[in-house]
C-alpha cells in the first residue's frame, strides 16, 4: 500500500511538472500517442515472442530470461497505455532490450556464440563416395 502511495505521489509530481511545461493540448496528444504505441506493441507481441523463442532454441538465453523479457515487454506496453508521464517513461525503458537485458541478466553476460540445441544432419556421412561424371560419346559410329 505504501508503494502505491509513493508511486501516486511521484506520478503527480512528474505529470504536473511536464504538463505545465508542454501545455494541455500537447499533454493530451502525448497520452493518446503513448496509448496507441502500447496497443501496437501488444498487437505485435507475436513477433517479439517468436524472436525470443528462436533465441531460446539457439541457447542464446535460458527460460528464466525468456520469461522475464516477455513479461517486461507486456508490462511495459500496459504502462504505456495507462495515462501518466512516469508510467510512460518506465514503459519506454521496459521496451528497450538493452535495459531489460541488464535487469534480467544483472550484468551477467552470456556468451555470444549461440549454438542450436537440436542435432543437425551430418553433411559428411557420404565422405567415402566419389563423385564422377559420365560423358557419352556421341561421335561413335555403329558398325553394321
Amino acid at each position: 500500500m505504501i508503494y502505491f502511495i509513493v508511486y501516486l505521489f511521484l506520478e503527480v509530481l512528474v505529470s504536473v511538472n511536464i504538463s505545465s511545461y508542454l501545455g494541455g493540448l500537447m499533454t493530451f496528444f502525448e497520452i493518446l500517442i503513448s496509448a496507441f504505441i502500447g496497443i501496437a506493441i501488444l498487437v505485435n507481441f507475436r513477433k517479439t515472442l517468436k524472436e525470443n523463442l528462436t533465441a531460446v532454441s539457439y541457447s542464446c538465453m535460458d527460460l528464466q530470461q525468456f520469461q522475464s523479457l516477455n513479461l517486461f515487454t507486456l508490462f511495459g506496453a500496459i504502462l504505456l497505455i495507462i495515462p501518466g508521464f512516469l508510467t510512460d517513461i518506465i514503459g519506454l525503458f521496459m521496451q528497450f532490450s538493452v535495459f531489460t537485458t541488464m535487469l534480467v541478466n544483472r550484468y551477467h553476460v552470456k556468451s555470444s556464440h549461440c549454438k542450436p540445441k537440436f542435432n543437425q544432419k551430418n553433411t559428411q556421412k557420404d565422405s567415402d563416395v566419389i563423385d564422377v561424371e559420365i560423358i557419352s560419346d556421341s561421335n561413335s559410329t555403329l558398325v553394321k
